[in-house]
C-alpha cells in the first residue's frame, strides 16, 4: 500500500530541494537512490554549506496557506543541530524562537508549557550566543544581510547587525507567563508549577537588560525595567530577596547590571523606580510613581506614600491613562488605605477607601473579577473577552473581605459617634454604605447572632452606639480575617484601644444633656482607660467644640455646660440648612440647564447649516 502512495523521482542531482525534518538522508546509501519524503520530495542532507538556502526556504513558507507549523520547527531543530558557526546559530535561533510563538497565536488562550520552556531554553541560548561572540548584535534597525546564503564571518572589530528583537521575545515570554496564570485554576497545583517558573523568566528579563546596556539599546531598557518592577513592587521585601537570589543562580557570573545592582530589596524597587522617573515617556513615569506607592503603603510607610502620592498629583490626571494603569491606580489607593489602618490612622483609612468601596464594583476595579450580567441586559462577548484579558493573577490579589472588613471597622469607628453628636433625628452621615447597611439591619424584624464579617460589624455598631464597648469589642475580635495581617495582635490591641476611646466619645455625647458633672475616675473605669487618656479625649472635644464643657483640675470632674438652644436658634439653623440645599439644588440645575443650552445652540447651528445648504442647492438648480 505504502508503493502506492509514495510517488518515486529519479535520483538526479537538484540544486535547491526542500527538506522532510523526519527523514533526513543517511551517508552509506544504496548507490542510484536517495531517500523520499512524503509528497515525492527528494531529502537533502544539511550540511554546513546549505544550512542558510534551507533556512531561507523555510522562511519563505512561514504564514502561508497549508504551511505545517510542527513541521518547520521540527526543520528548524534539525537546522539548529547542524549549526557551527556563531551567524548560523543566531539566524536559525532567531526564526526559531518566532516560529514557536507562531504556534499559540490562535489555538489556545496562552502558549503551552512545554513550549514556553522550549522557547525560554533558545532564548537563553541565542543570548549565550550573543555575549561569547561580541561581533554580532542582534538589533531591530539593522538592514538584510546581502550575503546570498553563505556564512558571514567578521573582520577583526567589525560588528555585524543582525534584524531581530531581543525585547519583544522576553516581553512575549512575559505575556506568556502571566496568560496562562490567568487561566490556570489558582487552587490547582499547577499554578503552584507554573509560579516556580518566575525566577527563570526574571533572570531573563536580567539578561536582556544587561545585554541591552552593554549594546546600547536605550530604547529597550525602560520597557524591560517596567516588566521587572511589575513582578517585584507587591511582594515583601524576603520574597524580593528569594526571588533575586534564585534568579542569579541561573545567570552567569558576568551578568551585572549597572543600573539595578544592589542585593537590598528596598534599594533595588529604588533603583527601578528612579531609573524609569527619568524616562521621557509618560506611561513609565506614572506606573513607576504607583508602584513605588504601592511599595511603601504594603512596608507599613504610610506618611512617605501618602506624601508621594500628594505631590506626583497622579490623582489629577488618572482618568486620561490607560485602564491597567488606573488599575494599578485603584491597587496603590487601597493599599494606602489598608496602611493607614494598620500605623491606627483610621480616618485617613477611611478616606482612602471609601471612592473604591462606594462604587459597588470593587472587583471589577481592582480587575479581581468580571461583574455579572445583569438580568435582560444583552451579553457582549468581545467586551468580556478584553475586561478578561485585563484580569490580574490570584497571587497578585488584595483579599476583597479584609478591604471591606477593614473600610466597614473604620466607618463604624467615625459614624457612631458622630451619630451620636448630631442626634437622632439628623440625616448627615460620613459613610453611604456603612449607613445603608445599619439602616437595614435595624429593620430586620428578628437579628440572629453575628455569621459573617458584616454581621459582625453591625452588632459592634450597636452595641458602641449604646455605650456597651465590650461587648462591641468582643464582636469586632471575633472576626477571623484579622488573622490574615501579618501584625494580627498589634492589630487587635489597636482595635480594643479606638474601642474604648470612641466608646467613650459616644457615651458623652449621648448622655452629656443628663448630667451636670462627671468624674473623671468613673469615666476610667467604666472604659478601662487611664484618666490621663480621659482628660486628654475630653480637652480635645472641648477644643474642637464639641462638647460644651470644662474640666475641673482640682475634684477631677468634667463640669458640662447646660447650652439649650432658644426656639429662634433651632429655626436659624432649621434655616440655614435649607437655605444651604437650595443652594446646591440651584447650582445643579445651572449647570444642566447650561449643558442642554450647549447641545441645543449645536443642534440649532448645524439645522441652519443644513438648511442653508439646502437654500444654496436649490438656488443652484433654479
Amino acid at each position: 500500500m505504502k508503493e502506492e502512495e509514495v510517488e518515486e523521482e529519479p535520483a538526479t542531482p537538484v540544486s535547491k530541494q526542500r527538506e522532510i525534518p523526519d527523514q533526513v538522508a543517511a551517508a552509506g546509501d544504496d548507490e542510484g537512490f536517495s531517500s523520499v519524503g512524503k509528497g515525492g520530495k527528494a531529502v537533502v542532507a544539511v550540511t554546513s554549506e546549505n544550512l542558510l538556502t534551507r533556512l531561507r526556504e523555510v522562511l519563505e513558507s512561514r504564514g502561508k496557506k497549508n504551511t505545517n507549523r510542527d513541521e518547520q520547527i521540527a526543520t528548524l531543530e534539525s537546522l539548529l543541530e547542524g549549526a557551527k558557526s556563531p551567524f548560523q546559530q543566531i539566524s536559525v535561533l532567531l526564526a526559531l524562537i518566532a516560529s514557536r510563538f507562531d504556534i499559540t497565536a490562535s489555538k489556545a488562550p496562552y502558549m503551552d508549557l512545554a513550549v514556553w520552556k522550549s522557547s525560554a531554553k533558545e532564548f537563553n541560548q541565542l543570548l549565550q550566543v550573543l555575549e561569547t561572540n561580541k561581533s554580532f548584535v542582534v538589533t531591530e534597525d539593522a538592514e538584510d544581510l546581502d550575503n546570498e546564503d553563505r556564512d558571514v564571518t567578521p573582520k577583526d572589530g567589525e560588528v555585524i547587525k543582525v534584524r531581530g528583537s531581543i525585547l519583544s521575545f522576553v516581553e512575549r515570554l512575559d505575556d506568556e507567563f502571566n496568560k496562562s496564570l490567568q487561566n490556570i485554576d489558582p487552587h490547582a497545583i499547577d499554578y503552584i508549577d507554573r509560579l516556580r517558573d518566575e525566577p527563570a523568566l526574571y533572570a531573563m528579563l536580567d539578561r536582556a537588560q544587561y545585554y541591552c546596556e552593554v549594546n546600547s539599546i536605550d530604547f529597550a531598557l525602560p520597557r524591560i525595567i517596567s516588566r521587572k518592577l511589575d513582578h517585584v513592587y507587591y511582594k515583601p521585601e524576603q520574597v524580593i530577596g528569594s526571588l533575586q537570589a534564585a534568579s542569579k543562580q541561573l545567570l552567569p557570573s558576568y551578568v551585572v547590571s549597572k543600573i539595578t545592582n544592589s542585593q537590598d530589596p528596598a534599594e533595588f524597587v529604588n533603583q527601578l523606580c528612579n531609573y524609569l522617573y527619568k524616562d521621557t515617556s509618560t506611561v513609565f513615569r506614572t506606573r513607576a510613581i504607583l508602584c513605588h506607592i504601592y511599595h511603601y503603603a504594603l512596608h507599613k510607610k504610610f506618611h512617605t506614600a501618602r506624601d508621594l502620592l500628594l505631590m506626583s498629583h497622579v490623582q489629577d490626571s488618572i482618568h486620561q491613562a490607560d485602564i491597567a494603569t488606573q488599575i494599578l491606580y485603584n491597587r496603590a489607593m487601597v493599599q494606602i488605605g489598608i496602611c493607614a489602618f494598620r500605623d491606627g490612622l483610621i480616618k485617613e483609612s477611611h478616606a482612602a477607601l471609601s471612592e473604591i468601596q462606594g462604587s459597588g464594583r470593587v472587583k471589577e476595579l481592582l480587575a479581581q473579577g468580571v461583574q455579572a450580567q445583569r438580568f435582560g441586559q444583552p451579553a457582549n462577548p468581545e467586551a468580556d473577552a478584553i475586561e478578561r484579558q485585563r484580569q490580574l493573577p490570584f497571587h497578585m490579589h488584595i483579599n476583597l473581605e479584609l478591604l471591606e472588613c477593614i473600610f466597614l471597622t473604620s466607618s463604624m469607628l467615625l459614624e457612631i459617634p458622630a451619630q451620636a453628636q448630631a442626634g437622632p433625628n439628623n440625616k448627615k452621615f460620613i459613610s453611604r454604605p456603612f449607613r445603608r447597611l445599619l439602616d437595614y439591619n435595624e429593620r430586620q424584624a428578628f437579628c440572629g447572632p453575628p455569621e459573617n464579617t458584616r454581621d459582625h460589624i453591625m452588632s459592634a455598631a450597636k452595641a458602641l452606639a449604646s455605650g456597651e464597648w465590650e461587648k462591641a469589642k468582643d464582636f469586632i475580635l471575633a472576626i477571623k480575617v484579622w488573622d490574615l495581617m501579618t501584625e494580627t495582635q498589634e492589630i487587635k490591641d489597636m482595635l480594643v484601644r479606638k474601642i474604648q476611646e470612641e466608646g467613650l466619645r459616644t457615651y458623652l455625647f449621648t448622655y452629656c444633656s443628663y448630667y451636670t458633672t462627671l468624674g473623671l475616675a468613673q469615666l476610667s473605669s467604666m472604659f478601662d482607660l487611664s484618666v490621663n487618656s480621659v482628660s486628654a479625649i475630653v480637652a480635645k472635644m472641648i477644643f474642637n467644640e464639641e462638647l460644651s464643657a470644662s474640666l475641673d483640675q482640682v475634684t477631677q470632674c468634667v463640669v458640662l455646660h447646660q447650652v439649650e438652644l432658644s426656639r429662634l436658634q433651632v429655626l436659624s439653623l432649621q434655616y440655614s440648612e435649607k437655605v444651604a440645599n437650595l443652594v446646591d439644588q440651584n447650582e445643579r440645575l445651572t449647570s444642566n440647564g447650561r449643558d442642554n443650552n450647549n447641545n441645543n445652540s449645536n443642534n440649532t447651528n448645524n439645522n441652519n447649516n443644513s438648511s442653508h445648504n439646502h437654500t444654496h442647492n436649490s438656488n443652484r438648480n433654479h
